[in-house]
């Protein structure tokens, strides 16, 4: 279905003039869409009657639908939305655990997806089983921000593209998305606060390089061991860590900018002193923070996480490095928090 969300902001440009409007009326549908997140065009009242009924026929505005909707103890909200053409994403609210004086959170970080399903297969990640559907378009990802905002009543301040999907092989609309998100006309978020997470597609993060705003880039790696990264990430075989690091040098080179890796915690596989040592010398070279990731529970799944005492000891030796090293906080576990596992689960039920 040909619907709004399926524009970026230059043919949303092409559409209005198409119908015959002036090219200013962008600047208010924009707003209509992606600042005041209306359901309807008859809510778009600045908007001429001749124009709204032009809109509705050849592009029609149908938003997304919330079918599940989990909280956890945490504070955590994750999101099972259905979208024109019956697909289901998943999309993650995270609250900061820090209040401000009236007792509500001070930030708001939104994790979305970027695909129906996923491509490159994983075997830590519930949406690698399901396969690929499709690519999402640049308003079904903005969409998936705006239902968080709206839920929790409060401002998005921060944004991931890391639930389900591989951003790089849907750039063009993920792009879109993203300068949706960043424009003062839509969600007014600032590109530092836009992180995109990849598992390391080249021609993706030599494009990213290029771009002129400010978007951060997280690398999902892993492992800095090439047979233990294959095994985990089948998907990525084709690309060797060697050709993914000199593309890093070069966006690096190219941005000035800092990249993070996620870095899975699992027991036996990724967190012994060979690890250790080809991830500390894979570092070398680069401006980059660690972010470290116990593993989720996956059913069915033989992986299990890494022991607390040997986490902290991985982070001494990092930190002992030279090597800006954070665990990341874990959300959302008691409510199938990781990618896939509540569309999976809902399957199910």
């Amino acid at each position: 279905m040909n619907t709004i969300f399926n524009y970026s902001a230059q043919s949303l440009q092409e559409l209005v003039t198409s119908i015959g409007q002036p090219k200013y009326r962008t600047k208010q549908l924009i707003q209509w869409l992606y600042k005041h997140g209306v359901s309807s065009y008859d809510e778009m009242s600045n908007l001429p009657a001749k124009m709204r009924a032009s809109l509705a026929e050849v592009a029609p505005l149908v938003v997304p639908v919330i079918v599940d909707r989990q909280v956890s103890a945490d504070g955590t909200r994750k999101y099972l939305l259905e979208l024109s053409d019956g697909c289901q994403v998943e999309t993650v609210g995270i609250p900061s655990r820090d209040a401000g004086v009236n007792g509500d959170p001070r930030r708001l970080t939104v994790c979305f997806s970027t695909q129906v399903g996923c491509p490159m297969r994983c075997s830590f990640c519930a949406t690698g089983r399901e396969g690929f559907t499709r690519n999402l378009t640049p308003g079904e990802m903005v969409w998936q921000v705006i239902t968080c905002q709206d839920d929790f009543g409060m401002r998005v301040s921060n944004i991931v593209a890391m639930g389900q999907g591989e951003p790089f092989l849907n750039y063009d609309n993920v792009l879109a998305a993203l300068r949706f998100m960043n424009s003062a006309d839509a969600l007014e978020i600032g590109a530092r606060h836009i992180s995109l997470s990849t598992c390391g597609i080249i021609p993706g993060i030599k494009r990213f390089s290029q771009e002129p705003e400010q978007f951060t880039l997280a690398i999902s790696l892993h492992s800095a061991i090439q047979e233990t990264r294959n095994a985990l990430m089948p998907g990525c075989m084709g690309t060797s860590l060697e050709e993914l690091k000199d593309a890093l040098v070069g966006y690096q080179e190219q941005s000035g900018r800092r990249i993070t890796f996620e870095y899975l915690m699992i027991d036996g596989q990724t967190d012994d002193v060979k690890s250790l040592d080809a991830l500390v010398k894979y570092c070398k070279g680069l401006k980059v923070h660690v972010n470290l990731l116990k593993i989720n529970h996956i059913e069915g799944s033989p992986l299990e996480p890494t022991p607390q005492k040997r986490l902290d000891a991985f982070v001494e030796a990092l930190e002992d490095a030279g090597i800006e090293t954070t665990i990341r906080d874990s959300r959302g576990a008691d409510i199938d928090g990781a990618c896939g596992q509540l569309k999976n689960s809902v399957s199910k039920r």
